[in-house]
This record gives structure tokens, C-alpha cells and sequence, in this order.
């Protein structure tokens, strides 16, 4: 069974290789998915570019686990040798854009629900979902279906980690600045200088140190990136902005450390957002240690996904490796790819089935 799920789902990577979604341009391959997993009698739900379905014996009264990975791609980049949309299979490879970011992830994860989709001894109902518009962090994805998917316990996100576990994820603030002065003539004691009002509040933001540190991180991180002030050289400004890019670990939310922020500084701080939030897991969650116990290393992911978007415990893990994401020619193994539908079905088997 495993080598047929292992067949049919790589023939639908390579099908979605074939098949141009960038971000918001998904519809030809949700159209595909949904016509995968409908041909094998599985019902499915969309809204706008995401797919999802659930295990034929869903039970109301168990908790749910999801499976979700993303279907969208970047454009590629100019350095491309090949066709991106080819799918060539050459030396055990299968090049294609978006065959390591993310369809690998996605199409074993097909195959991992395929698995267990029949099955009637479940702990767990299965959640798969797969969803658009990551790559950009878009707000039509995984963040628009989260509600219509009903209560979860916890997930696998697919992205390629060469099936190691990222038990932990950065969250992302991005943060605007604004100091407001008075403007004067620089040639007289005029004015109230932006510039070096901002410097105080800069100067904070390179020193702090927050009291807690994540065991799988470190320090949380901030990082003054842009500063803009005055227009003139013998005008004193009277505005200085600046931005401020914020790695928050998980041992903080978002909004604590915008709190934490706000009471330090006197520039006034508007977040871009507040939706990338950090994520983790605990390592002795019974996923976590199923994985270790197959030889799979822990670590914390410094890059951003779809898992920033949930507030579960979730895990990051798949097929593939990050170092060739967006990469020209970009490929994953073929075996990579059976691996980790076997790598999956072993690690949910000691978690999920009765």
C-alpha cells in the first residue's frame, strides 16, 4: 500500500510542477488537488485556492490533528538553467519550481493522509489541509480557512527540513518609529532636533535585554534596519522614523513584547503587523520523541512559515531541505520524497492509532 501511495503521490508532484501558482495564482493547482482527492472518493471543502478534507471516519468527540502544507511558489529567479515547469527526473533527482518548497512536503503529507484515511482506529481525527499564498504570508491561505476547520490539538506544517523537527519558529514583528520634533533653522538655536530625540530611543533598542530567554533561541532579537529624517541641510527636522525588525522567540507572544516596547520608549510604535507569531512545541510532546525516536534531530527554525499563523503546538518538518528553497533549478530527491511519506506514517503511528 505504501509503495502505491509512495507512486501516486509523486506523479502528482510532478503534476503540480507542470502547473504555474505563484501567490493568489493557485487555482489550477487546488484545482488539481481537489480532483486527486476526489478521484479516490475523499470529499473535499474549498474556499477560494485552499483545499482541505478529513478522515472518512471522523469522530466529533475526538480531538483533531492537522496536516497542512502549501501549494503556492515563488516566481523564479533569473538564475534558472531549466524549464521550471518541466518536472524532469534526471540522476535521482526531480527538478522543478516548487518541488522542494513546498510539494514535496505537500504531496507526502497526500500520501501520509491517504495512509490513515480508512483507517477506524484512530485516536485523532486527520485535518489535511492544503492551503495558498504563503509564500507572501497573504491573509487568503491557511489564516482564512483556520476557522472553517474546526478545533484543532496540534500539527505538522510540511516545509522542507530534511525530515529533523523544528520544535520551535521566530515569530516576526516589523516595527515603524516615529519621533516628532520641531522644526528651526540650523544656523540658530532654533527647533527641537528629531534626529537626536530618536537617538535615545534607538539606543534602547540596540541594549534592551529581555528577562526571559528561549531555551531553543536565545536572546529575543531587535535590529534598527531603516532611519529617515530631514529634507534640507540647514533645516532642524522635525520628524525622524525609523524601523525596527524583531525576531520574538517563544517565550514571548507578539503582543508582550510590543507591551514591553511601548513602555520604554517615547517614539510613538505602530506594528506592521502582529500576525507572524511565534511557535513551539514541547519536545516531550508524543510526536516530538516518535521522531526522535527514529533518529530525527530538534531545532529551532530561524525562517517564517504558514506556522506563524497557529496557535497550537505544531511542528515543523518535511521532505527536502531549506538550502534549496528558491534556489535556481531547484529539485528535490525522488527518495526524499518516499522517505517521507515513511517517516510521517512512523511517526503519527504511535501517536494517532489506538
Amino acid at each position: 500500500m505504501i509503495e502505491k501511495l509512495q507512486k501516486d503521490s509523486f506523479e502528482l508532484l510532478k503534476q503540480l510542477i507542470r502547473i504555474q501558482s505563484f501567490s493568489k495564482e493557485e487555482d489550477k493547482t487546488a484545482d488539481a488537488i481537489e480532483q486527486f482527492l476526489q478521484q479516490r472518493g475523499i470529499k473535499t471543502y474549498r474556499k477560494l485556492n485552499n483545499i482541505w478534507a478529513y478522515n472518512k471516519h471522523f469522530d466529533a468527540a475526538k480531538p483533531t490533528l492537522l496536516l497542512n502544507s502549501h501549494h503556492d511558489t515563488v516566481k523564479p529567479n533569473s538564475g534558472y538553467t531549466r524549464d521550471p515547469y518541466d518536472a524532469a527526473v534526471e540522476d535521482g533527482r526531480l527538478y522543478g519550481l516548487g518541488s522542494n518548497d513546498a510539494g514535496g512536503c505537500l504531496v507526502a503529507l497526500v500520501g501520509t493522509f491517504l495512509y490513515f484515511y480508512e483507517r477506524e482506529d484512530l485516536n485523532y481525527n486527520i485535518c489535511l489541509a492544503t492551503t495558498a499564498e504563503e509564500e507572501i504570508s497573504g491573509n487568503n491561505g491557511l489564516e482564512l480557512v483556520l476557522p472553517d476547520l474546526g478545533e484543532l490539538e496540534f500539527a505538522i506544517v510540511g516545509e522542507p527540513t530534511q525530515m529533523n523537527l523544528a520544535i520551535a519558529e521566530r515569530g516576526l514583528l516589523v516595527l515603524d518609529c516615529t519621533v516628532t520634533g520641531k522644526a528651526g533653522h540650523a544656523a540658530r538655536e532654533e527647533g527641537e532636533n528629531a534626529i537626536y530625540k530618536a537617538l535615545k530611543d534607538i539606543e534602547w533598542f540596540r541594549n534592551y535585554q529581555f528577562s526571559k530567554v528561549s531555551e531553543v533561541f536565545g536572546p529575543l532579537k531587535m535590529t534598527v534596519t531603516i532611519i529617515n529624517a530631514g529634507s534640507q541641510h540647514n533645516v532642524v527636522p522635525a520628524t525622524c522614523t525609523f524601523t525596527v525588525d524583531v525576531r520574538v522567540t517563544d517565550a514571548y507572544t507578539n503582543e508582550e513584547v510590543l507591551k514591553i516596547i511601548r513602555t520604554n520608549v517615547d517614539c510613538e510604535v505602530r506594528p506592521r503587523s502582529i500576525r507572524l507569531k511565534p511557535s513551539s512545541i514541547d519536545k516531550n510532546h508524543p510526536l516530538v520523541q516518535a521522531g526522535i525516536a527514529l533518529g530525527r534531530t530538534t531545532y529551532g527554525s530561524p525562517t517564517t512559515s504558514d506556522q506563524a499563523l497557529l496557535s497550537i503546538p505544531s511542528v515543523k518538518v518535511g521532505p527536502g531541505d531549506s538550502g534549496r528553497s528558491h534556489m535556481a533549478d531547484e529539485f528535490i530527491y525522488v527518495d526524499e520524497v518516499s522517505e517521507g511519506i515513511e517517516l510521517y506514517i512512523k511517526m503519527l503511528e504511535p501517536v494517532i492509532l489506538k
